[in-house]
C-alpha cells in the first residue's frame, strides 16, 4: 500500500479532508490553512485531488454527525480514491468507533493515509493499526481532558456570576462604548460590533418582563403576554417575532430572579441586578411548571362570556358558544343544542361587565377578595402595603426637612421596605390564586378593567358571577329598546346575599 502511482503510470487519485472543531468567526480560516498544507503534501506527491470534504465548526469528539466525512467514506467505498489526506489523525477521528469503521474500509479498498503532520499511516500492517489506535486514544485523551477543563472553568464562572457567553439574554445587555473585530457570518469580513455589559439592565426589555411577570401572577397568561408584546413591538435580541414558546422560557429564566444557573441547576446568586424580586420569579416558575396546568387548550375564545355564559332554556344548562348570524352577521350566543335562537354577543357582554366593575367599584369590594394562602386577608395586605408606601414618603419627606438625621431617615427606611417585602411576597402568592387582586381597591376600577386583557376578564367572570342566559320576551322593551335585559340572570360566587 505505499505505492504512489499505478505500474501503468495513471496519477493516483486522492480526496483531502479538513475539520475544524470551532469556528468563532466564522470566516472558515482553520480549514482553509489545513487545505492549503494537504494540497501542498499532494502536490509534492504527485497525487490529483479529486474532491475536497470540509466538516467546519463540527467536533469529532462530540458524536454529532459530520457529513463531509460521512460523504468521504460513501465516496471511498464506490473508489473514488484510493488516498486520503489529512492534516492530522485527530482530524480524521477522535472516536474508537469511528476509526475501526475506518481501518475496516480501509482495508477493503486499499486506501492510504497521509497526514501534513504525523506522516503517513500505513493501515493494512498491524504496527499501522496499532499507531493508528494509538494516535486516535492520545487524541480522545486530550478531548477528554480539555472537555473537563472547559466544563471546570464554566462552572466557576457561573458560581462568579459572570456571563458565560452566548445569544444576549432578553433583558439584559447595555452597549459600554467600546467595539471588538469579529468576522462577518456572511461575507466573513471584519466588522466591529459593541462590546455589551451583561450584568446591566434593558430598561424597556426589563419592564416587559416584569410586565409579563406581573400577567401572569393576576391569573393572566403566556399567550396574552406574547401579544402584548407583539403589539409593543418586541422582539427577540436576534430581531425575530417572540414565539409562545420564547416568552415562557423568558419567565422561567432564573436569571430574571438574579440566580446563577449550570446545566440546569442553581449555583448561587449572580453578580447582575435582578429584574424581579425571587419570590415573584418563584411563584412563575411554580405556575409554569405545574403538570396540571393546561398548555393547549385549543382554539382561543375571542368573546367574554364564550363557554363561561350558560343557557337557561326549558332547563338546559349547556354553555352557550359564539356565533355570527342574522342579516347583520353580528356574533351571538347561541346553545350548542340550537333551540331558542341567539342573543347580541356585545350587548350581553356589555352588560355582563358593567355590572363586574360596579360591584368591585363599592367600598365594601374587599369582602369578595379570598384569604391568602397563610390565612391573611388580601384586603388587608393591600391596606398594610399601602401605609408602609405612604410611611416611606412622609420618611423622606421628614428626612428632606431637616426633621430626622441620615441614619435615621436610613434605618427607617431599612425596616419598612423589609416590611413591603414581606408584604409584597404575600400578594404576590395570593394573586396566583384570586384573579381580583390588583382590581379590587384600585383608584379607577374602571380603568383597571379596561387594562386587562381578554383571558384575565374572563378570569374574573369565571370567579365572581355565575351568568345564565334566558328567553327574551318579545316585541319592543319599556325602554324603547328591542334587547331583553331582564333575561341576563346573575349570581354572585362571592358574598352571599349580594343581588346586584
Amino acid at each position: 500500500m505505499k505505492t504512489v502511482n499505478t505500474p501503468s503510470g495513471r496519477r493516483t487519485h486522492a480526496v483531502i479532508y479538513v475539520r475544524i472543531s470551532q469556528d468563532r468567526s466564522g470566516a472558515h480560516l482553520g480549514v482553509d490553512r489545513q487545505r492549503e498544507d494537504c494540497e501542498a503534501l499532494a502536490e509534492r506527491n504527485g497525487w490529483d485531488v479529486v474532491e475536497v470534504y470540509v466538516d467546519n465548526d463540527l467536533s469529532a469528539y462530540s458524536g454529532k454527525p459530520r457529513p463531509g466525512y460521512r460523504r468521504m467514506l460513501a465516496d471511498l467505498a464506490d473508489g473514488t480514491a484510493t488516498v486520503v489526506v489529512a492534516w492530522h489523525t485527530d482530524r480524521l477521528h477522535r472516536s474508537p468507533t469511528e476509526l475501526e469503521e475506518y481501518i475496516d474500509l480501509s482495508e477493503r479498498r486499499g486506501i492510504n493515509t497521509h497526514t501534513c503532520q504525523a506522516g503517513p499511516i500505513d493501515l493494512s500492517t498491524p504496527s499501522g493499526r496499532m499507531t493508528a489506535r494509538i494516535l486516535g486514544a492520545v487524541a480522545r485523551h486530550e478531548s477528554e481532558h480539555k472537555g473537563e477543563r472547559v466544563a471546570r472553568a464554566r462552572q466557576q464562572k457561573a458560581k462568579a456570576g459572570i456571563w458565560g457567553g452566548g445569544i444576549r439574554p432578553f433583558g439584559w445587555g447595555v452597549p459600554t462604548g467600546e467595539l471588538r473585530k469579529k468576522a462577518d457570518k456572511e461575507t466573513g469580513e471584519e466588522i466591529e460590533v459593541p462590546v455589551l455589559d451583561m450584568n446591566r439592565l434593558q430598561p424597556e426589555e426589563a419592564a416587559a418582563i416584569e410586565a409579563g411577570t406581573d400577567m401572569l401572577l393576576s391569573s393572566g397568561s403566556v399567550r396574552g403576554w406574547v401579544k402584548w408584546l407583539r403589539d409593543k413591538g418586541f422582539t427577540t435580541t436576534r430581531g425575530n417575532q417572540i414565539s409562545h414558546v420564547e416568552a415562557r422560557d423568558m419567565l422561567l429564566r432564573a436569571r430574571n430572579a438574579g440566580i446563577a444557573i449550570y446545566k440546569g441547576e442553581e449555583v448561587g446568586r449572580g453578580a447582575w441586578e435582578p429584574i424581579i424580586d425571587e419570590p415573584r420569579f418563584r411563584a412563575v416558575a411554580a405556575l409554569l411548571t405545574d403538570p396540571t396546568r393546561r398548555t393547549s387548550p385549543g382554539s382561543t375564545p375571542k368573546w367574554f362570556g364564550s363557554v363561561i355564559y350558560k343557557c337557561g332554556i326549558n332547563g338546559c344548562t349547556q354553555r352557550l358558544v359564539c356565533t355570527k348570524s342574522g342579516g347583520a352577521n353580528r356574533p351571538s350566543y347561541r346553545c350548542p343544542t340550537q333551540h331558542g335562537g341567539g342573543r347580541r354577543a356585545d350587548k350581553v357582554d356589555e352588560h355582563v361587565m358593567d355590572l363586574i366593575v360596579e360591584r368591585l367599584s363599592r367600598p365594601d369590594a374587599a369582602d369578595l377578595l379570598q384569604p391568602a394562602p397563610d390565612g391573611v386577608h388580601v384586603g388587608e395586605l393591600q391596606a398594610e402595603s399601602e401605609q408602609i408606601r405612604r410611611r416611606l414618603t412622609d420618611t423622606a419627606a421628614l428626612f428632606g426637612s431637616g426633621q430626622i438625621s441620615m441614619a435615621e431617615f436610613t434605618e427607617a427606611s431599612d425596616v419598612a421596605r423589609k416590611q413591603l417585602e414581606g408584604v409584597t411576597r404575600q400578594l404576590a402568592r395570593a394573586a396566583t390564586k384570586d384573579p381580583l387582586v390588583g382590581l379590587v381597591g384600585a383608584a379607577d376600577v374602571s380603568v383597571a378593567w379596561k387594562a386587562l386583557d381578554l383571558e384575565r376578564r374572563r378570569a374574573v367572570l369565571r370567579s365572581l358571577l355565575d351568568v345564565t342566559i334566558l328567553p327574551a320576551r318579545q316585541g319592543r322593551m319599556p325602554d324603547g329598546g328591542y334587547f331583553d335585559y331582564s333575561a341576563i340572570a346573575f349570581e354572585w360566587k362571592r358574598a352571599s346575599g349580594l343581588t346586584g
